[in-house]
């Protein structure tokens, strides 16, 4: 076995793996009127269809749009087709914006909260059913918290070069990422303290989400955690007691997929209560733990593409780990696309050392207890001076962790500057971190609570001030021509895809639910496991996501 040294030297040996990385983003954001209040709108038709529109669709909300660039080769490409279509949609908003900030804008009464609505097929309904669930189990102002997820892939010869363990390529390919992702959540709270940016709210989300709080009231629309980086991934954000219980194994895949399988299998008596059907209309999709597999909140996941209606489990258990997907990330409101080219930057320098330092197992029982307080930990006071966490069950100082870490990051920021040609872009984008690290008030978290003392206002209408200023920003901004092609293209195309698909539909919503569920397959530890997805059509889009 090599260590994380010899790998080094064998990719600065061979920069063309490092030039196959991939990266992409799916980046969510409340519509809202140019008052700051969410809106009541339909998504509109002027950007497609969306359950079938590959770059614009929602996520929970119909007011939560989520926007999604393609697999990019750097980061300057990926975060400029963010940006083009961001600025397409702000051409075809009337009256709107985006609301470029992670916790919500001002919110209406939850029952008046639009669930997404993506049309009458089957596969439309599968989606709002899986949403009306959603709703009922942990309700709907939760789900208009919005965030970042930052898609990465390494090339297939990264695991076969370095000698990954495995006999064949998938088998390699799974133990990599599942390093990865044990190295991950070791060592994501220093995500948290670096780019968590949601350290207030405003009242009317407390108020409608019903939440008991200690936070700190600095106006009277506006509430703050003194030292946190980001409610949105504290307990005041989006966290279920119920799956807090479901501890996944991240050792091995096949251990990972059986415990998820379980939960999407077996009954939980308070879902049970609920039933499936009020007054004959579905409310959700069963009254198993979860609905469907995406329904687990994780803050990274292994994935693979699924094709229609095949589940997430069947497609990682029959192709491996594609790719996965980091979901812990704020919004950056100071970005008009979300995120920064800087931030995707040093993304891909911290996957790339999680994916090549060596990831020993977790100990059970409490396999990566330490990691999970010390993610809460940093989400709610991360900016405590003096803070300390615990580092393989020894306390350690908050910021000589941080700067250990990305002293052992920079000999992988310089593999990527060289294997892009030379530059330091990726170097200076771990420096700009580690000023971070050495001065509390340089964090997101601490710059917006400055701004917002600074400026008298409160939280709403700060957020509402600085969406707008970005708005105006992409709306004057210039789509390359072959992009905004692209764009409009996919508008006509998604439109007809889903009139396709109501149009093909020849069962009842009932028979789709009982064949999707069976196209979960018999369970991971059977030795029978293959693939049910149903029969491929020209829509791709997965179930639920």
């Amino acid at each position: 076995m090599i260590n994380s040294i010899e790998r080094q030297a064998i990719l600065r040996n061979n920069p063309q793996w490092l030039q196959g990385i991939l990266r992409g983003v799916e980046k969510e954001g409340l519509r809202v009127d140019t008052q700051g209040r969410l809106a009541r709108t339909p998504h509109p038709a002027s950007l497609g269809a969306a359950l079938t529109n590959p770059h614009i669709t929602t996520d929970y909300s119909e007011a939560l749009l989520e926007l999604i660039t393609g697999t990019c080769q750097d980061s300057h490409s990926l975060i400029d087709e963010l940006l083009d279509t961001h600025s397409y949609v702000a051409r075809h908003l009337d009256g709107e914006l985006i609301w470029n900030q992670s916790m919500p804008a001002h919110l209406p009464p939850e029952a008046e909260i639009p669930v997404g609505w993506y049309g009458t097929s089957n596969t439309g309904m599968l989606k709002h059913v899986y949403r009306q669930g959603l709703a009922r189990r942990y309700g709907k102002v939760m789900q208009c918290i919005a965030g970042v997820h930052y898609n990465f892939s390494l090339p297939e010869a990264i695991w076969e070069g370095l000698g990954t363990e495995g006999d064949t390529p998938m088998q390699r390919r799974n133990t990599g990422y599942m390093a990865l992702i044990r190295n991950f959540v070791r060592h994501a709270w220093l995500l948290m303290y670096l780019f968590g940016a949601s350290p207030a709210v405003s009242r009317s989300f407390l108020q409608n989400a019903g939440i008991r709080h200690q936070l700190e009231r600095v106006e009277a629309d506006t509430y703050i955690m003194p030292w946190a980086t980001s409610l949105r991934m504290s307990d005041l954000g989006y966290k279920s007691p119920i799956q807090s219980e479901l501890e996944l194994c991240y050792n091995d895949l096949d251990t990972f997929m059986l415990r998820i399988y379980d939960a999407v299998t077996t009954p939980w008596p308070e879902y049970e209560r609920l039933g499936t059907r009020v007054d004959g209309q579905w409310i959700q999709l069963n009254t198993s733990i979860l609905q469907i597999e995406n329904e687990y909140y994780s803050n990274i996941r292994p994935k693979q593409t699924t094709s229609r209606c095949e589940r997430p489990t069947t497609a990682l258990r029959d192709r491996g780990i594609q790719y996965v997907e980091v979901r812990c990330l704020d919004i950056d409101p100071e970005a008009p696309a979300g995120i920064s080219v800087q931030t995707s930057r040093f993304m891909d320098a911290f996957l790339l050392f999680c994916a090549i330092e060596d990831s020993p197992l977790f100990p059970a029982p409490g396999f990566c207890q330490d990691s999970q307080d010390n993610f809460a930990t940093v989400a709610r006071e991360g900016r405590k001076p003096g803070l300390q966490l615990s580092q393989e069950g020894r306390p350690i100082a908050l910021k000589d962790w941080g700067l250990a870490i990305v002293d052992r990051l920079m000999p992988y920021a310089q593999l990527l500057d060289d294997a892009a040609g030379g530059g330091n872009d990726y170097t200076d984008a771990l420096n700009s971190q580690r000023t971070k690290l050495v001065d509390l008030s340089a964090t997101p978290s601490a710059r917006l609570i400055t701004q917002l003392r600074d400026s008298g206002q409160s939280f709403h209408d700060w957020t509402l001030r600085q969406s707008s200023k970005h708005w105006e920003t992409l709306r004057a901004r210039t789509i390359p021509a072959q992009r905004l092609t692209t764009l409009d293209q996919a508008v006509g195309q998604s439109i007809q895809a889903q009139h396709d698909l109501e149009a093909g539909d020849h069962e009842t919503f009932a028979e789709y639910v009982a064949r999707f569920h069976a196209a979960l397959g018999p369970h991971p530890g059977s030795g029978a496991a293959r693939s049910h997805a149903m029969p491929a059509t020209t829509h791709s889009q997965g179930a639920g996501t």
